[in-house]
């Protein structure tokens, strides 16, 4: 008698093995590149080009390292599961405390100062959409990069000198050029040179009853994939002037810092006796840069008004201007009085 049953063929023990270590592969080759990021931010390893521009993007990279965890869960990874939530905790520590207002602002009773910072894109910056914002949050000092000669006389016809009559300018063409305006009496302290083209415009500025203000127009080296500009990077940033917490003076720089909180080199110039507006008020986490619609690149903050630790901070906001890349910062601070 035949038998006319099927003979289904036999599944060798070991296939389901085998898919067990690919996918356990997968999961590992989705957690290192979270695991290595952590490291690089943690240990300030963001030397050379690409390394980085793309640590500027940790906050992004915090919230991705989820989905890996997610499916490290899902799939039963117990090991690689526990890295990558190493990770996530670690990111999110870096990132979180940006988003959350300091118990302590620091906003005695004291002199306000408004202040607000533009990068103008080597001069085609809105000059009235700036002028506009001046008025409208009615600014006491400007910082200006990327200022040119001919973004000086169209600053001029927009009415800029009638908001901000007190000037120190040092227009250059590209990207070199930086200026002060101001409402209240200046002093020209002079213009700090970096490797060429990149420098600041310094400036004593007279508040009525606080102590004597310096202020710098800041905009260090961008770094970019060749090793000079890397190197300048760093070295710009660590030429930004300590703060004199106990001393006469008061120290705010503002401008673009061409970094953000998670790069070494700027953290430096924080360690100086400083803190970020942005950061005191939970703002640490709003892009300046970039945000033209030609830019398929997350936003991140580049741009940064940063002061002594006297310094109050009452309100930080970003907004765009036309013809620029970044965006406007404007910061309400509180001076400690004469």
């Amino acid at each position: 008698m035949v038998s006319t049953e099927e003979t289904l063929p036999l599944v060798p023990p070991s296939a389901p093995r085998r898919r067990r270590r690919w996918l356990t592969v997968l999961v590992w080759l989705m957690v290192v590149p979270f695991v290595i990021w952590t490291a690089a931010r943690l240990l300030g390893l963001e030397s050379g080009f690409p390394t980085v521009q793309l640590i500027a993007f940790t906050p992004y990279v915090a919230v991705a390292s989820l989905v890996p965890l997610a499916i490290a869960i899902l799939t039963k990874r117990i090991w690689p599961a526990v890295v990558v939530a190493v990770a996530t905790i670690a990111l999110a520590a870096c990132v979180l405390p940006r988003m959350i207002a300091d118990s302590d602002p620091g906003t005695e009773d004291g002199p306000s100062l408004r202040v607000m910072t533009v990068n103008m894109l080597m001069g085609r910056a809105d000059p009235v959409r700036i002028v506009n914002l001046i008025r409208e949050h009615k600014v006491d000092l400007l910082a200006l990069q990327e200022f040119t000669e001919e973004a000086r006389g169209a600053l001029r016809r927009a009415g800029l000198e009638t908001e901000l009559p007190n000037t120190v300018s040092y227009p250059r063409p590209g990207v070199g050029g930086s200026a002060v305006y101001s409402r209240f009496e200046v002093s020209d302290k002079g213009y700090r040179r970096f490797s060429p083209p990149f420098g600041q415009a310094q400036a004593g500025v007279k508040v009525p009853g606080a102590k004597d203000l310096y202020v710098e127009s800041v905009h260090p080296c961008a770094p970019a994939p060749t090793t000079d500009r890397d190197e300048c990077f760093v070295d710009d940033l660590a030429a930004q002037p300590a703060a004199t917490p106990d001393g006469p003076t008061v120290n705010v720089l503002l401008g673009d810092f061409n970094s953000t909180i998670d790069h070494e080199a700027f953290r430096g110039v924080l360690d100086k006796g400083y803190r970020d507006a942005a950061d005191v008020v939970g703002a640490g986490c709003v892009g300046s840069w970039p945000y033209d619609d030609r830019w398929f690149i997350p936003a991140v903050q580049l741009d940064h008004v940063v002061a002594d630790k006297r310094v109050g901070v009452r309100k930080v906001s970003a907004h765009q201007v036309a013809g620029s890349d970044h965006k406007a910062v404007y910061a309400e601070l509180v001076l400690p009085k004469a």
